[in-house]
């Protein structure tokens, strides 16, 4: 990459992981000079919060509302988002357009003013066999905390990190955390994150397919990319639904790519 620009990069992890999923990916962006925004969403990583305490997408994303709020006006990032993440990143291209360069979507949801979470939802529950050994919390009302779910160590290894290294995967087993459901099927919460296509659809986008991904099919992805066509479609062989774990350089340079051509 000598000789040519460096670049932002903020990374955005999926339900139920933290920033430490993107150390492999971080490590090779800063080490060719780019800099790196990695956070915590609220009850994921290292953040306080508890998943008791996230009613809403307003709540779950606050952290990466925050980073984008302070970035100077004149800066633009790179802004990639893994699995539930592009929820996220949806929100922010909706509110800060002018921040973003591009909006990388690594196998991850992708939403338009055409096409909202609830659809999505609902397509990737037609193709799930099941949650496996997840630990799934059934609360009832709002004062006794929102229904969440663990990954279990069999849902990890045989629908998420099947081609990625063990040790990879015995990490998560260490630091993955309950996420909320709530948000993903309350109706009040699909209304926070709905977007435009005056603000959102100034970003550019590009999807990063994951052609061994089992727990967003690429069947899922293809579907998502054709309702709602990218600027751009890159495909990583190979990976599987983690694929900062199993394909970390190829994911880099994928970005780096990306980067220089919206620049």
């Amino acid at each position: 990459m000598s000789g040519e620009t460096k670049k932002h990069f903020v990374l955005v992890h999926g339900a139920g992981h933290g920033a430490w999923c993107w150390y492999k990916v971080a490590t090779l962006l800063r080490s060719d000079g780019h800099r790196v925004s990695i956070l915590d969403l609220a009850a994921s990583g290292v953040n306080l919060k508890q998943v008791q305490e996230v009613h809403s997408f307003a709540v779950y994303l606050e952290p990466l509302m925050d980073l984008m709020a302070t970035l100077p006006q004149e800066e633009k990032v790179v802004l990639v988002g893994h699995s539930m993440g592009g929820v996220g990143l949806s929100l922010a291209m909706e509110r800060f357009p002018e921040k973003i360069a591009v909006a990388v979507f690594a196998t991850a949801y992708m939403l338009s003013p055409d096409l909202d979470l609830l659809t999505i939802t609902n397509e990737v529950d037609k193709k799930r066999e099941s949650f496996m050994d997840s630990q799934i919390s059934f609360n009832k009302g709002l004062d006794r905390g929102p229904t969440s779910m663990l990954f279990g160590p069999k849902m990890l290894e045989s629908k998420l990190y099947q081609l990625s290294p063990p040790e990879d995967l015995t990490l998560a087993t260490m630091l993955v955390r309950p996420y909320c459901l709530n948000p993903h099927t309350d109706a009040k919460s699909f209304e926070e994150i709905r977007v435009t296509r005056e603000r959102f659809g100034l970003v550019p986008r590009v999807f990063v397919v994951a052609d061994q991904d089992l727990l967003l099919l690429e069947e899922t992805q293809r579907w998502m990319i054709e309702l709602n066509q990218p600027d751009d479609v890159k495909v990583i062989k190979g990976s599987d639904h983690m694929i900062m774990f199993s394909k970390p350089q190829e994911l880099c340079n994928c970005l780096e790519e990306i980067s220089q051509r919206y620049s």
